[in-house]
């Protein structure tokens, strides 16, 4: 059986799916070229991670299908109810990439209370001539202990994202219709653990009490964050977005940054993505990197691990 990994797939699950018989190939190919790939190569399983859009096109010009997986948690760009119409497995790895994403999101908010976004473009460019006044520039940063961190989308991501913000001595709160209460144990290395017990608050009362807003939920119709939404919360709030472009509307958002509203945010999703707009790259208080929320080796090789499992407890029971 062979399976196209064609948006990449880590090195142990690629040993451990050949250890099983499977015949695994890793070449991306384009996806106007997808449908004639895997017909020619006789591929029977393709996974995917954001990259590759599995469309209802792509399922009807490939009959030999038998299954579908998603290295990551969100299953977007994967038409799977007509995909289990036709009789297609469609699997995804919902707890692989889970703190990986939650770490990337902290780095971002480190990132904006120290200026660190913009120290590290400034610093290379006038850290010998002027030290001492990048110095003062950079010297009214914030601590995050105390701090309220509002949380949307309280999912796996969002649960690891409150246990960093416990860990800095931080106040959390979340928006969550679909998770109306969750506890959370916050497991330490010495075996000692600490539970703790949140219930969903309204979204305006997130917005009105955060100092800091991190958004984890998954593709949305409409905006998660409108320009509304920026009128009732703090001023100089911070925002995070490690979601999905689209969750933020950036247009509103540049807005806030340049009056004041919005002290900072971090992005590694964008609306336009693949090519996000000038203004958001060049905007002196965005912190950015590009869509890599998942891009751990730890988190890869998981991902890469879970599909193998699934796959093999799937076509070799």
């Amino acid at each position: 059986m062979t399976i196209l990994a064609n948006d990449g797939i880590s090195a142990l699950g690629v040993s451990t799916l050949e250890s099983k018989g499977f015949n695994v190939l890793t070449t991306t190919v384009a996806q106007e070229q997808l449908p004639n790939y895997i017909n020619d190569k006789k591929i029977s399983a393709l996974l995917v991670r954001s990259a590759t859009k599995v469309t209802k096109e792509v399922i009807d010009q490939c009959p030999n299908l038998k299954l579908i997986g998603r290295g990551g948690i969100g299953l977007d760009n994967i038409d799977v109810s007509y995909a289990e119409k036709k009789g297609i497995k469609v699997i995804n790895t919902p707890e692989a990439s889970s703190s990986s994403v939650a770490e990337l999101a902290f780095a971002h908010l480190l990132s904006g209370v120290r200026f660190l976004y913009d120290a590290n473009r400034n610093m290379p460019l006038d850290g010998d001539r002027q030290f001492k006044k990048l110095k003062k520039d950079y010297a009214s940063g914030m601590e995050l202990r105390n701090k309220t961190l509002g949380i949307f989308g309280f999912g796996r991501i969002g649960q690891e994202t409150a246990k960093i913000a416990l860990g800095f001595g931080m106040k959390v709160i979340y928006f969550d219709p679909s998770v109306p209460e969750k506890s959370i144990t916050f497991s330490f290395f010495d075996e000692q653990s600490v539970k703790f017990n949140f219930e969903s608050r309204s979204k305006e009362e997130v917005l009105r009490n955060s100092d800091f807003i991190s958004i984890h939920v998954p593709a949305q119709k409409e905006y998660t964050i409108n320009k509304d939404d920026f009128k009732v919360m703090k001023n100089g709030v911070g925002i995070v977005n490690t979601a999905r472009g689209g969750a933020i509307d950036e247009v509103a958002l540049v807005t806030e940054l340049d009056n004041g509203k919005v002290s900072f945010a971090g992005l590694d999703v964008f609306e336009s993505e693949p090519t996000p707009e000038i203004r958001i790259l060049m905007h002196p208080n965005i912190s950015l990197s590009p869509h890599i929320g998942a891009s751990t080796i730890e988190a890869q090789n998981r991902i890469g691990m879970e599909l193998a499992t699934q796959i093999i407890d799937i076509f070799k029971a």
